[in-house]
């Protein structure tokens, strides 16, 4: 992501990046040490995105967003307000209400995190993105405090009777992600 942004020309196309991660901890540039309340064999990576901690592993879609936000005319915060809300409207097309939060980026569902955000923006290009829970092990956010919130719970499609996999679900954020940015 790092190589690639740096290397964007005025020309270059924006790319939407969809994976899944061996099971990590990231801690973002803001992200405080005592938000990890209990360190496992799960490695602790600190990397350049904004936000605190947050984990990744397999069974969650991480989307990671490179565009040129000058060439699409609009900043950061509506580049979130995109992003959640295409989270919003796939799981819409599962009857699931979602909702963002006022000052916590991220979707949630019945006052779960099923969906984390962030990004980093350099020279108007942006990186990184966003992981939406689809069917995966939840024990490691127990170990740490979410995105900097003591106590907030997460969630995922899996244990809202959602049983569409990990292909499935990542094809169709992808479609929503490229329609609302």
């Amino acid at each position: 992501m790092q190589a690639f942004t740096a290397a964007r020309g005025p020309d270059t196309p924006d790319e939407i990046w969809l994976l899944e991660h061996p099971p990590v901890f990231t801690l973002g540039l803001a992200g405080k040490r005592e938000h990890i309340l209990q360190t496992t064999d799960i490695p602790i990576i600190p990397i350049d995105r904004g936000g605190q901690v947050t984990y990744h592993g397999p069974g969650q879609v991480v989307a990671y967003l490179l565009l040129d936000l000058k060439r699409r005319g609009y900043g950061v915060r509506e580049l979130v307000a995109r992003m959640e809300q295409a989270v919003i409207d796939l799981l819409a097309g599962y009857a699931i209400t979602a909702e963002r939060r006022e000052r916590a980026p991220g979707v949630y569902v019945a006052g779960k995190k099923i969906a984390a955000l962030g990004l980093r923006i350099k020279h108007g290009m942006s990186y990184h993105g966003l992981a939406l829970n689809v069917d995966m092990d939840l024990t490691p956010f127990n170990h740490i405090n979410p995105c900097g919130y003591a106590g907030l719970e997460a969630t995922q499609l899996k244990d809202l009777c959602v049983a569409a996999d990990w292909e499935t679900v990542s094809r169709e954020l992808g479609a929503l992600l490229q329609e609302r940015l």
